[in-house]
């Protein structure tokens, strides 16, 4: 999503490209990054949209949460996982983005993780609203997480499918 929002959709026929390794993922968008912004700046959190309108849409379909946040959560998201961090970089005209896939450690559960868990202690199941609504995340962000517990096998996902509505969650 982050190279969806950030691209540089002015050079035609510069695609978002997304190239699967062995060892890693590689995210290319179209342009540089805006000027006087460095990648220093955006692991800060500093961010600039190059356009306000899709910026601003995505925020409105909650398909991001916050503007500035994306890096935070993607270098996390490696990290919690037991992955190097990302790696940025501006390559000719292009942004990467480089996920590692090989794992550097065993996976952690962070702060808010720990405490998605310990509600799940007593071994009743619960919708990713409940969860939500005691760590105070958005639903989508909870979701995500939930996920990722289930991934590692720490929770269980009890429902028809993937997009069962009354999916709920237990400990592992």
């Amino acid at each position: 999503m982050n190279a969806v929002v950030h691209a540089d959709y002015a050079p035609q026929g510069a695609p978002i490209r997304i190239a699967v390794f062995d060892d890693r993922i590689e995210i290319e968008n179209p342009g540089l990054l805006p000027f006087g912004l460095t990648i220093e700046d955006i692991m800060r959190g500093v961010s600039r949209l190059r356009s306000r309108v899709i910026g601003r849409v995505f925020r409105e379909l909650h398909l991001i949460e916050q503007w500035g946040s994306g890096i935070e959560r993607m270098t996390s998201a490696c990290v919690e996982a037991g992955l190097a961090p990302p790696r940025f970089e501006e390559a000719g005209m292009h942004f990467r983005v480089t996920i590692f896939t090989a794992k550097v450690k065993q996976p952690h559960a962070d702060e808010v993780d720990q405490r998605i868990l310990a509600i799940f202690r007593d071994g009743a199941p619960r919708s990713t609203a409940a969860v939500a609504k005691k760590v105070g995340l958005s639903q989508r962000a909870t979701l995500t997480r939930l996920k990722a517990l289930a991934s590692r096998g720490l929770l269980v996902e009890i429902g028809t499918g993937p997009h069962d509505p009354k999916r709920q969650y237990v400990l592992a």
